[in-house]
């Protein structure tokens, strides 16, 4: 009867072995990615992206970024950011990276005065549609089943409607994102 059971036993981790070898969807031959922003989400925003990766080095990418949070709103609209990343780490598409963006954004011109040492907003402005470039670094960490977590920074420059003493000639993105690759 021990015979029999050893036999089983040993037949049953051979056959599953087999099948965890055979298993064809490994993390690294997953091309989609969804992730969310907490650090926005935490201030009164949502920022959403999606990223298709093109190999184990690149991506490319669609950030889209909308204020839920009066406070926020009153300063920024929207944006709608792509962009492409490079990754120089181990494993396929994460470690560090650097990326180069785009980002239409739209903000609330206010018309600000200097009264008495404080900037008091004497009229609310009309709504300005800019268009920046810029570029950012980061790193992206990921478990074997496909979760990631993601901590990048980026700065760049609006292009258009600038002006002397324009608060949003410079535009920045920050992230502390949690997301899943499928």
């Amino acid at each position: 009867m021990k015979k029999i059971i050893l036999v089983l036993l040993l037949s049953a981790s051979f056959f599953g072995g087999q099948a965890q070898e055979a298993e064809p969807t490994a993390v690294s031959q997953k091309q989609n990615e969804v992730k969310i922003n907490a650090l926005y989400l935490v201030l009164g925003a949502i920022d959403v992206t999606y990223e298709h990766l093109l190999n184990e080095e690149s991506g490319i990418g669609v950030s889209v970024f909308l204020p839920f949070d009066d406070e926020v709103n009153d300063d920024i609209n929207y944006y709608i950011s792509p962009y492409y990343r490079f990754y120089f780490g181990k494993k396929y598409a994460a470690g560090f990276f650097v990326e180069g963006f785009g980002m239409l954004n739209s903000y609330k011109d206010n018309n600000v005065e200097f009264i008495n040492g404080f900037d008091v907003v004497v009229s609310d402005g009309d709504n300005v549609t800019d268009f920046a470039l810029g570029i950012g670094v980061g790193g992206k960490w990921i478990t074997n089943r496909g979760m990631f977590a993601e901590v990048n920074f980026g700065v760049g420059r609006n292009l258009f409607n600038n002006r002397p003493f324009d608060d949003y000639e410079i535009v920045g993105k920050a992230a502390i994102s949690i997301g899943v690759r499928f």
